[in-house]
């Protein structure tokens, strides 16, 4: 089969690993972006956000000549088959999508769409938005198919989700189009111990099915933000459960752990903790809340999801207040993790954050530490939050820590070393993920979210 040219408009963390990824399987792929900055880190063989395994994936197509980075629609759709709109589509103050950067993206595309070419979008819109990007097309008189094809990728995982994916969906009414988007897919699924090899990373112990799914365009659009939502959805039921474990002295981990072996309901998600953050989960939660208000559908549950999960960060620090005798003021306290969830380095809608933040509004003398995303904090930390170079200098003093984000070197840092460099003894388990019995050992009063020593 010959391959197709392919053009992904973003760099953003979808957009670039997907470019990377076709390029790492011998198909030759424009990735597109106004951002010189962003372009400048792809030249030089380099993401501008940290993701196992996807630098070497970069430098290795950029060696080839496989993966071209541009800002010129002209040099890169007009010489493409596949066209991948992968640009942002960031939260409108009422919560619903803004979808500027979707349209932008398709009216330059039209300029320079040769016929019969497929545009795809990859970025996750709401209901009915492919609906109205045809109507751009139909306007230029352009024969193109369009395809929906959201994307499941998560952070800290992106690269081996794109080899060992659990399912493509592809939603449309050009068959031949649906087509030539899952042949794309298949020649990824043909190289894929290649590229993982080429990565670093290891194959899966058990190969997923990687299902081709084809729906029609709305339930395309859909499926995405409702797969988000779910999963958040069982996030804010794990700290609703978590609130009646500290009420009543149950452990929520034995609590979901048992609850989740039955395979009905399943494990994945089920964990209490500060709650859900980054890109993904709240933007679709609201964007989810937004397009059924839009049809006249109230999703009450998933307003009330959206209401647990924003009140965790102030949960876990007025249980760490009350630790502390009540007030936070003068209190050296040290946060260890910024980015919203372990290997990665986005800090979009951190909990760890708001952590962070609401602790020195309230007097707290702060200090933070995260193996990846210091430089990404800097401009979302208030003034007076400190960010350490180390774990060392971060614990430094500190009357109490908040683990808040589980990074492997947070939790083999060792309970002794925590007591040891903490001038106080509370120790703060935000995450749920440290052993109570390894920290009350070492001296240390623990506080986790529904379970306690």
């Amino acid at each position: 089969m010959k391959k197709p040219i392919i053009t992904i408009l973003g760099t953003g963390y979808v957009g670039l690993t997907t470019a990377a990824i076709f390029a790492a399987a011998g198909i030759k792929t424009y990735v597109v972006d106004t951002n010189d900055e962003r372009l400048d880190s792809v030249r030089r063989g380099k993401s501008f956000f940290y993701e196992q395994g996807l630098d070497p994936i970069i430098a290795a197509g950029l060696a080839a000549n496989m993966l071209i980075p541009t800002t010129s629609y002209a040099d890169s759709v007009a010489h493409s088959d596949i066209v991948f709109s992968a640009v942002g589509t960031p939260d409108n103050p009422d919560g619903s999508s803004n979808l500027r950067y979707i349209f932008a993206a398709a009216t330059e595309a039209a300029l320079y769409l040769k016929p019969g070419a497929i545009y795809v979008q990859k970025s996750t819109v709401p209901v009915g938005t492919g609906a109205k990007v045809k109507e751009v097309f139909a306007k230029a008189k352009l024969p193109v198919a369009y395809v929906s094809n959201p994307e499941f990728l998560r952070e800290s995982t992106a690269v081996l989700d794109s080899l060992w994916f659990d399912r493509i969906v592809v939603g449309g009414e050009d068959q031949a189009g649906l087509e030539s988007v899952k042949a794309a897919y298949r020649l990824v699924e043909e190289s894929r111990l290649a590229i993982a090899k080429l990565a670093g990373i290891t194959a899966p112990a058990v190969m997923p099915a990687g299902d081709y799914i084809t729906v029609n365009l709305e339930s395309a659009e859909l499926v995405k933000v409702v797969s988000n939502a779910f999963l958040a959805l069982k996030i804010s039921f794990a700290n609703s459960i978590a609130f009646l474990a500290d009420k009543s002295g149950a452990d929520v981990m034995q609590v979901l752990d048992t609850v989740g072996r039955d395979r009905r309901i399943g494990q994945a998600f089920l964990n209490a903790g500060r709650g859900y953050g980054g890109g993904c989960f709240p933007k679709d939660v609201s964007g989810l809340i937004a397009a059924g208000l839009e049809q006249g559908v109230d999703l009450g549950i998933m307003r009330q999801a959206q209401s647990v999960n924003e009140s965790m960060p102030g949960y876990i620090i007025e249980k760490l207040q009350d630790a502390l005798g009540g007030s936070l003021k003068q209190r050296r306290i040290t946060v260890l993790g910024l980015s919203f969830k372990a290997g990665t380095s986005d800090v979009r809608r951190s909990p760890a954050i708001a952590i962070a933040n609401t602790l020195a509004e309230r007097g707290a003398e702060v200090a933070t530490f995260d193996p990846q995303s210091n430089k990404e904090s800097s401009p979302l930390l208030d003034e007076p939050v400190t960010i350490a170079s180390t774990i060392e200098s971060a614990l430094s003093g500190a009357d109490a820590v908040i683990v808040a984000t589980g990074w492997p070197e947070f939790i083999s840092y060792g309970a002794k070393n925590y007591a040891a460099k903490l001038s106080g003894t509370i120790f703060v388990d935000a995450m749920n993920c440290f052993d109570i019995q390894d920290i009350t050992a070492a001296g240390l009063q623990y506080l986790g979210v529904g379970r306690s020593a």
